[in-house]
């Protein structure tokens, strides 16, 4: 276990690429590689391009509204969606996730919230957010 949080801590210093501002709103799905630092708003999925190992680093005060599916993952703020990280997902004390966390290896702080499902995938099984259903009530009826 030490050996693969060492290494989600190594992808952890992938070079800066992409930076989306405080002041920033992106509007759509954002596909990209490398290290993706969210300080602003995002109003869609955020995915990581086939075949690279992303890093996605979001803010305290950075909103992504949609879906996350990235390898590496350092969350401090708010995710409304689904997240799946292959490899290794920090939630740090700011986080709040409303919808379900996908992880290989799950590191959470003191005051990090998740308002759905954790689950963990093993290295065999590919992860498969569509697979999940909620019910939020069930009415039963009898009549005499």
């Amino acid at each position: 276990m030490k050996s693969r949080k060492k290494a989600g801590r190594r992808a952890l210093k992938e070079p800066l690429e992409t930076l989306i501002g405080a002041n920033s709103e992106i509007n759509g799905d954002l596909v990209f590689s490398g290290g993706l630092v969210v300080e602003g708003r995002v109003l869609g999925n955020l995915i990581c391009r086939e075949g690279d190992q992303g890093v996605l680093t979001l803010s305290k005060d950075g909103v992504i509204e949609g879906n996350v599916e990235i390898a590496h993952q350092v969350l401090d703020g708010t995710v409304i969606g689904d997240v799946v990280a292959t490899e290794y997902v920090a939630l740090q004390e700011h986080a709040r996730v409303t919808g379900s966390v996908r992880y290989s290896f799950l590191e959470m702080a003191v005051g990090a919230e998740v308002n759905g499902q954790l689950v963990h995938v093993s290295d065999e099984v590919a992860p498969s957010p569509d697979i999940t259903a909620d019910v939020t009530s069930l009415h039963v009826e009898v009549k005499n």
